[in-house]
């Protein structure tokens, strides 16, 4: 059998096992590349060839695994994000199209923050890739998972920046008020991806979400807006003046925030800017002080 009819045989087994065609096509010739080491490219010109005598026994398990709605990111150990590879486990969220939005947003502001902060940062996909688009700039991620932190550490060292973020374990912005040199820590630039998930909406999640990545990083309370709640509530203490503030948001929570920016003394909403879906996503919101 050649390798692409081995492919189309797993993707099969991928559709009785519940996914959609389109997905489970894509996911069985991810895998297929990934055993194999190929490239977009490698695909297109040899997966009419023949298959190796060892391609199934390394092939079928983790199309089995797929099976069981095991996102491909984990199942290969990594994702990419703005054009790098980062390194994902299930103690952190995979990231997703979407949450480059706030990258664009960054690379947009008039001008280029020298202290910035990723709160709840995962992988470190937001503070890394940061990083590296602003490279005079200082970054702050925090965490309150430590096995996500030692994930974002490893990323960091993979792409170059280990040097240039500062890895803190803690739940939204506690303790980023600590002083340097007698001087309030500010930041010029807040990003966040934080849990915006209602738990009630946990039946309605695709199994791959729900079953596999971190409650931590989904859910929160308020119908969602929790987190989101109190990193707006902190905020004010920690931009430095005219500083902003990009976080993303979930479907139908862009007037919620809104309203909470606006209750907000030092805070001024901007915007909540469409992602690739037409979605709201990102609250962009800026310090007036």
């Amino acid at each position: 059998m050649t390798v692409r009819d081995r492919v189309n045989a797993a993707a099969r087994r991928l559709v009785a096992a519940g996914l959609a065609r389109d997905e489970a096509a894509r996911s069985a010739s991810l895998l297929a590349r990934f055993v194999l080491g190929w490239s977009g490219a490698d695909w297109v010109t040899q997966s009419r060839d023949e298959a190796s005598a060892d391609f199934p026994e390394r092939f079928d398990p983790l199309v089995e695994r797929r099976a069981r709605h095991e996102p491909v990111a984990y199942i290969i150990g990594e994702r990419e994000f703005y054009g790098r590879p980062f390194r994902v486990t299930p103690d952190v969220l995979i990231p997703r199209p979407e949450t480059e939005l706030i990258i664009d947003l960054a690379l947009s502001m008039p001008a280029a923050p020298s202290r910035l902060i990723d709160v709840g940062t995962g992988s470190g996909c937001l503070a890394i890739t940061l990083a590296l688009e602003f490279p005079s700039a200082h970054v702050v991620a925090t965490d309150i998972s430590a096995q996500a932190l030692a994930v974002a550490r490893a990323n960091a060292a993979r792409l170059g920046v280990e040097d240039r973020i500062e890895f803190r374990h803690g739940a939204v912005l506690a303790r980023m008020d600590m002083d340097i040199d007698a001087e309030p820590r500010l930041f010029d630039l807040l990003v966040a991806n934080p849990p915006y998930i209602d738990p009630a909406d946990r039946p309605s999640l695709p199994s791959d979400v729900a079953g596999h990545e971190p409650d931590v990083a989904l859910f929160a309370e308020e119908q969602g807006l929790a987190v989101i709640r109190a990193l707006i509530d902190a905020a004010p203490a920690a931009l430095a003046p005219g500083g902003w503030m990009l976080v993303e948001i979930g479907r139908g929570q862009a007037e919620a925030v809104e309203k909470m920016v606006a209750l907000t003394p030092g805070l001024t909403f901007i915007d909540v800017p469409q992602d690739l879906q037409r979605i709201p996503r990102v609250l962009v919101a800026r310090s007036d002080r």
